[in-house]
């Protein structure tokens, strides 16, 4: 038998995936043009020594102990966990790179999908792992782009996330990702 609570769930998905669905919008030339630029500036960036420092350091250490997507929505910005992930080297570098106004949310992930520094000094992202994430998943692979613009869950933006593969020796060993904004 449902439960109340089960059913309310799945009444809460079912909306928030017709939300997700109405509100995407195809990527206009002229957008599409500019994804690419970022794309090919997310190319260049992932070739940084202090990222890929970054991300073998991740790939090293493996997962924070006892840091799941669930503990990590509960952090704050001035946790330790968090700030050790955003005023890194490479964290500093993306923040820097994201005063371009067109781009938000740089993140930086290991082959796991387990980030390594992140941009924001006021807010973090929403997962610890993206490992499941088409721009994680994708990036993994080759740079990649998707093809409709959609709202950032956080910032409710209109965007088209982006992100390339860290290369180190000619291996992929994380990704970087962001946000386009489509206005």
């Amino acid at each position: 038998m449902f439960t109340r609570p089960l059913i309310l769930s799945t009444l809460f998905l079912h909306t928030l995936l017709a939300f997700n669905l109405a509100s995407a919008e195809p990527v206009s030339p002229e957008l599409q043009l500019k994804v690419e630029k970022y794309k090919r500036k997310l190319v260049e960036w992932a070739a940084d020594p202090d990222l890929i420092a970054a991300v073998i350091e991740s790939n090293t250490k493996g997962r924070i102990e006892h840091l799941s997507n669930s503990h990590w929505a509960k952090l704050t910005i001035d946790d330790p966990i968090v700030t050790k992930l955003n005023h890194n080297g490479a964290a500093q570098k993306l923040t820097l790179w994201e005063e371009d106004k067109m781009l938000e949310k740089l993140n930086l992930r290991d082959k796991k999908g387990y980030l390594a520094a992140f941009a924001s000094l006021t807010t973090k992202p929403l997962l610890y792992n993206a490992a499941a994430r088409p721009p994680v998943m994708n990036g993994l692979k080759a740079p990649w782009s998707a093809t409709e613009a959609k709202p950032d869950p956080t910032t409710k933006a209109l965007s088209v996330q982006i992100s390339a593969p860290v290369l180190y020796n000619g291996e992929i060993v994380g990704v970087l990702h962001s946000s386009v904004l489509a206005k």
